[in-house]
């Protein structure tokens, strides 16, 4: 701590140059997004703008009436009604296909991770296992994945699992000085309007993700269902383990007998797990035959 002496003599100009000098230094420079934004991510983003500055009359609004509910605790309500929106303007068929319709706490997260895109924060997915980005050699940590625009952020503010609110990303942003990461996005239901607002990489309130790209593989295990478990038995399936009947997404006994035989063959541990390792040699090996697989890559002569 600065001695009063020394104060004294100290300019006062220089004294307030180091109080500010953080903040003077600090730059946020957007971070370009790791994967391509497609057009209907821009025109969501375009919608939810729109939006920016609604406010609920008297706890009723428009999106919790579109839902069914017009005095419903709106978050979720606001982010489906504007990808209804997308849908009615553009064309598009998104809602239910790529993002969740949904009004109930957890609903959209588990959407997310029935379909595959689904990107913890840190630690498990419960009801599954650890996840770990598609490439990488170990697991998830908090702040490895830098959401993209149109995901959506899931939180809890108390520090349980069940998700209390949703955002949709609108950017990332890096400040140039102390390389911190910010979420900016867009929200319903803050608490009483649509706004914009930051959040850290790495806040605790963040559950995780649910992505526009399918980032991310995740442990499976006996009774998971979703897309991530179709495309494994699709793999077992093509190599000969499992009988393709069983290619359902759904994790039963017939999927980790088929796991088992596979990591038994490999010289792997037989857990009937398919884990990191066991996704990531089958992909390999997957890949490898498909490529050379002669009935993939036949010409075939209409002629």
């Amino acid at each position: 701590m600065m001695s009063c002496e020394l104060k004294k003599s100290f300019p006062l100009f220089l004294l307030l140059m180091l109080f500010f000098l953080p903040s003077a230094l600090a730059e946020e420079k957007r971070i370009d997004p790791a994967w391509p934004v497609p057009d209907y991510v821009e025109h969501l983003l375009q919608i939810a703008s729109e939006e920016v500055g609604y406010t609920e009359d008297h706890g009723r609004t428009k999106y919790g009436a579109w839902a069914g509910d017009p005095a419903a605790q709106w978050c979720a309500e606001f982010q489906c009604w504007c990808v209804d929106q997308v849908d009615q303007r553009w064309g598009t068929a998104l809602l239910r296909n790529v993002y969740p319709f949904y009004t109930s706490s957890n609903t959209g997260k588990n959407w997310f991770i029935r379909a595959g895109r689904y990107v913890v924060r840190k630690g498990k997915v419960d009801g599954w296992g650890y996840e770990w980005l598609k490439g990488a050699s170990s697991f998830i940590r908090s702040g490895d994945y830098i959401p993209q625009p149109g995901d959506w952020v899931f939180f809890n503010w108390g520090g349980g699992s069940d998700t209390e609110h949703v955002a949709l990303v609108e950017f990332c942003t890096r400040d140039t000085y102390s390389g911190e990461v910010l979420i900016h996005v867009i929200e319903g239901n803050k608490p009483v309007a649509v706004a914009r607002d930051t959040y850290t990489l790495n806040d605790p309130a963040i559950l995780g993700y649910g992505t526009v790209h399918d980032v991310a593989d995740i442990t499976m295990c006996f009774g998971n269902q979703g897309e991530k478990v179709r495309m494994l038995q699709e793999k077992l399936a093509y190599l000969g383990f499992l009988d393709p009947s069983l290619v359902t997404g759904h994790f039963g006994d017939g999927t980790a007998e088929a796991v088992r035989a596979y990591q038994a063959a490999r010289g792997l541990q037989a857990s009937g797990i398919a884990n990191m390792k066991t996704q990531q040699i089958l992909e390999s090996e997957y890949i490898t035959c498909y490529e050379r697989d002669p009935d993939i890559w036949s010409v075939v002569d209409d002629d």
